[in-house]
């Protein structure tokens, strides 16, 4: 139940900060995210899969590697690099939104994931595409993209919810109020001296709502699509 102080909390945490702007924030960087993130793993862990090239395990086995470097490792690399950038491009710079996707839009586990699930794909489809006059291109968005729609979902929950939750990097790279994402906002409301938790909770309640309507939503999807990729 949600208590007796629920509105009293809603009035509170409006009247103390910007929450709109936040949310409106975070769901650029996740939709974005999620979207640019599903089209490069998964035309990444494609091509690993279909195409048989010389190298082609080392170039896979160097990616899985880099799992292993955790993000606090390259962060201040990756900070000087957008430092850079800002005096040559102020749209992708310090403080901007880009800034806080572009590092983040795909990882190797995501092209990993991609290619172990294109393990079950039938490669007869791709040879019948070829038969029938596609490009290439016209294969993977024509035929694997809507034969693989469990794939995608599963990789969109996940995407969505690691960008949506993400906050070591926008804490980092996000310094204007009117740029910061709602775990900043979580965390600002929490670092006063007198911290009121029952506008803490609300807040807390708030940004979980989009990743619990998410899930439940495409459940199904998710786990069809998980097995895929355990069964690949």
């Amino acid at each position: 139940m949600p208590g007796t102080h629920l509105v009293e909390n809603l009035k509170n945490l409006f009247a103390t900060v910007d929450i709109g702007t936040a949310l409106m924030n975070s769901f650029i960087i996740a939709i974005i995210t999620t979207f640019l993130t599903l089209l490069i793993g998964s035309l990444a862990g494609y091509g690993f899969e279909i195409y048989r090239t010389k190298g082609k395990d080392m170039v896979f086995n160097i990616l899985l590697l880099s799992m292993m470097i955790p993000f606090a490792a390259i962060m201040i690399p990756l900070y000087r690099f957008f430092g850079q950038v800002s005096s040559v491009s102020p749209l992708i710079g310090i403080d901007t939104l880009a800034a806080a996707i572009l590092p983040t839009i795909i990882t190797a586990f995501f092209i990993f994931f991609f290619r172990q699930n294109t393990k079950m794909f039938a490669k007869e489809l791709v040879e019948a595409g070829r038969i029938d006059g596609l490009s290439e291109l016209g294969i993977f968005f024509r035929i694997y993209l809507p034969t693989m729609k469990t794939t995608y979902a599963a990789a969109a929950i996940i995407a969505f919810m690691n960008s949506w939750n993400n906050y070591l990097w926008p804490l980092v790279v996000l310094q204007s109020p009117e740029n910061q994402t709602i775990p900043l906002l979580i965390s600002n409301l929490g670092a006063g001296y007198t911290p009121d938790y029952g506008v803490i909770m609300t807040a807390i309640v708030i940004a979980t709502l989009p990743t619990a309507i998410v899930f439940f939503l495409m459940q199904r999807h998710f786990v069809a699509g998980m097995m895929g990729s355990v069964k690949g």
